[in-house]
């Protein structure tokens, strides 16, 4: 997908003319006929991710996105207004723009500034491996022995700021991080449980996220496939579901 008209068809030429604001002027008139047109500003910032936001105050319309998307095809900024309009007016954003926006954000060279800005810009809170009663360099290092030959690199590994129940770990390949939830940090809950936790996440090292397709695959096929060599995975799950 390159940056040109053909890879738009059907489109019309005057798209690629407007500014930011028209087009969201334009794409307003579409989904609210009848309500008068708000006055909008269009502002792009320094976000550390491909953030946007959109909200209406004293009759305008502002709308904060970041600069990563300040070179986008005019197309690609008609879906996104299609899709941040839509979510402020609970309207259903046709497939076609959020398939467009996908696309935009899926190309190698807009996902590789989207790494860089996230390194730069970005904010890592990592608290360390030492916890009150476990720690995660030593449950890292054993399972590096027994499942990756030892040959796995040891990333950034801290615990989670509070015992989060929605997200028992995850692994942040911008700072090259694994940070596990603190609701593992105590005699309680079974080390096996934690033990999991940070397999998955190493298996996110070890398989990175596969954009080859439409759509970015995180757990690919071969992902899946080396999770399953963990024992106890149906016991261990059962404690997780507990929690």
């Amino acid at each position: 997908m390159g940056d040109g008209l053909l890879d738009f068809p059907g489109l019309q030429t005057s798209l690629f003319f407007e500014s930011p604001e028209e087009i969201y002027a334009r794409v307003f008139r579409e989904l609210r006929p009848r309500t008068p047109l708000p006055e909008f500003r269009v502002e792009f910032c320094q976000f550390a991710n491909a953030n946007c936001f959109i909200k209406l105050e004293d009759g305008q319309m502002e709308v904060r996105m970041s600069d990563l998307l300040s070179g986008a095809p005019a197309p690609v900024m008609e879906a996104l207004a299609h899709i941040l309009l839509g979510k402020l007016y609970r309207k259903p954003v046709a497939r076609v723009y959020s398939h467009r926006y996908r696309l935009y954000l899926n190309r190698r060279d807009v996902r590789r500034q989207a790494h860089l800005v996230r390194q730069i810009r970005g904010r890592k809170f990592v608290s360390g491996p030492a916890g009150e009663h476990r720690n995660l360099e030593e449950i890292f290092e054993n399972l590096n022995q027994r499942f990756f030959d030892g040959l796995m690199g040891r990333p950034q590994l801290g615990w989670s700021r509070t015992r989060s129940r929605n997200m028992l770990g995850h692994y942040d390949p911008s700072h090259n991080a694994i940070i596990i939830s603190r609701i593992f940090d105590q005699e309680s809950v079974p080390v096996l449980a934690l033990e999991y936790v940070m397999f998955h996440e190493m298996l996110h090292l070890k398989h990175p996220v596969d954009h080859s397709g439409r759509h970015r695959r995180v757990h690919t096929r071969e992902f899946h496939a080396d999770e399953k060599k963990f024992p106890q995975l149906k016991e261990v799950k059962e404690i997780l579901k507990r929690l």
